[in-house]
């Protein structure tokens, strides 16, 4: 079964945003540099490319690995979301 999180990514026409970032110089020179060799068209998609794969990445972690079954299991067994975001931080 698909989650409601990856059916909505797959559409297209979801709304945007625009947002600023600091992002030292040299570091957008080397994206500039690397993004041709990737088959971007500019540092920017490559950017997006990097933050999606990073997100995607977290989010099959922390919805389907040990640390979401852990989680599940502790609220199974009544432990409060508070709890448990508390110890989730003090671990990462």
């Amino acid at each position: 079964m698909i989650s409601e999180t990856i059916t909505t990514r797959l559409n297209k026409d979801r709304p945007m945003t625009s947002i600023t970032l600091r992002i030292p110089v040299d570091v957008v020179e080397s994206m500039k540099k690397i993004a041709p060799y990737k088959g971007f068209s500019g540092y920017q998609a490559l950017l997006k490319a990097y933050i999606s794969e990073g997100l995607r990445h977290d989010e099959a972690q922390f919805t389907f690995g040990k640390e979401a079954q852990l989680i599940a299991a502790l609220k199974k067994l009544g432990v409060s979301d508070s709890v448990i975001e508390q110890a989730t931080r003090e671990v990462a």
